[in-house]
């Protein structure tokens, strides 16, 4: 069954629903919607997919990460500036390849040339993610004809020459000496206007990435549970509307409310915790970094720091989870470089009970 309506704005609504299959388009022209109906129809006697208007219009790789842009605008669900990034990569150097020329050996000579750019393995390995996500959605979403085994293929013969790989978990702590001598650097600089002196010590104190920190605001803080909301905190899963709420401990050396309230007096408590840009910060530290001889640290190395620190100081790997923000423990066992003259301080404390610890698991939830 199909149906033609004229709509407000005077465009051709075209829908057709034929042996349990659904499409629908929108056309300036009645003939042209007429056309697209009997095309549709007979699509779907052939066994096919009615496909959109949309997947009609992409006939390049270019056209596909259109669409898929567009569709996820549409839906209010905004392509970040990282996947925006290797988006547009993906559109320069793949983006006239037509779609039915994408095949596996195309894929691969897409990905050696990658490598001569200086592409890593990582890097190759996201962008052919997002191609991936790209392709399935314009066949998922708009029935377009394509072959997503061969990006299969081409990946696996691209991780058997080494081109394609996962980054190493990087497990790197720095030193009191490192940490003495960052903060000596800053607090002797009196002429710098991001306090990084304190941000370090707020870093280790909380364990929030450098994002994080210089995004909070006052309106985020609970004075009276000493908690902060760190707002969108990042997931891999969902990061909008991922609001956390952060303890602010006194665990790791450095006591986070302390330093908040230091902070306030600064700021007199509105606006942002910190009113600077992280970018500044980053720039700062790694400036720092260099004129103290520091080699191979980076500031979410602090994060690091942190955690390994939290579970020094004798929290369950649920209650780190919960300053921390990871949902699957299992991320935090890259963190737990414990030092092995931590483990003295525990002996005396008391351990919880069974009955104790799942109390505390349903308070969590």
């Amino acid at each position: 069954m199909a149906t033609i309506m004229r709509t407000k704005q005077g465009t051709w609504r075209a829908q057709v629903r034929r042996k349990g299959k659904y499409a629908s388009g929108t056309f300036r022209l009645k003939t042209l919607a007429s056309e697209w109906v009997t095309e549709t129809e007979r699509l779907i006697d052939l066994g096919g997919e009615p496909t959109s208007r949309k997947a009609r219009k992409a006939r390049t790789v270019a056209d596909l990460i259109d669409v898929h842009t567009t569709d996820l605008q549409e839906v209010g669900k905004p392509i970040r500036r990282s996947k925006r990034a290797v988006l547009e990569a993906l559109k320069r150097d793949l983006g006239a390849t037509r779609i039915n020329a994408l095949d596996r050996s195309s894929l691969i000579a897409y990905g050696k040339m990658r490598a001569k750019q200086g592409a890593g393995p990582v890097t190759l390995s996201v962008d052919l993610s997002y191609l991936h996500t790209v392709m399935t959605h314009g066949a998922a979403v708009h029935g377009v004809s394509l072959d997503t085994e061969c990006l299969r293929l081409a990946r696996k013969a691209l991780s058997r020459l080494g081109l394609v790989g996962r980054s190493r978990e990087r497990d790197r702590r720095p030193s009191p000496d490192e940490i003495d001598a960052l903060l000596k650097y800053f607090d002797t600089k009196t002429n710098m206007i991001i306090p990084m002196g304190r941000v370090i010590r707020f870093a280790i104190a909380t364990a929030m990435r450098l994002e994080e920190i210089f995004k909070i605001s006052w309106d985020d803080v609970d004075f009276t549970k000493r908690i902060v909301v760190v707002k969108d905190r990042k997931d891999p899963r969902a990061k909008d509307g991922n609001d956390q709420k952060v303890p602010l401990l006194n665990l790791t050396g450095y006591d986070a409310w302390h330093l908040l309230l230091e902070q306030k007096i600064l700021t007199g408590g509105k606006g942002r915790v910190f009113p600077y840009h992280h970018k500044s910060a980053g720039t700062a530290f790694r400036r720092a970094r260099q004129a103290t001889g520091i080699e191979d640290l980076r500031f979410h190395d602090l994060r690091h720091e942190a955690t390994s620190r939290l579970f020094e100081a004798g929290l369950t790997i649920e209650r780190v989870a919960l300053v921390t923000g990871h949902k699957d423990w299992k991320m935090l066992r890259r963190y737990t470089h414990l030092k092995p003259e931590s483990l003295h301080q525990l002996q005396s404390e008391p351990q919880l009970t069974q009955e104790e610890h799942m109390r505390f698991l349903a308070e969590a939830r």
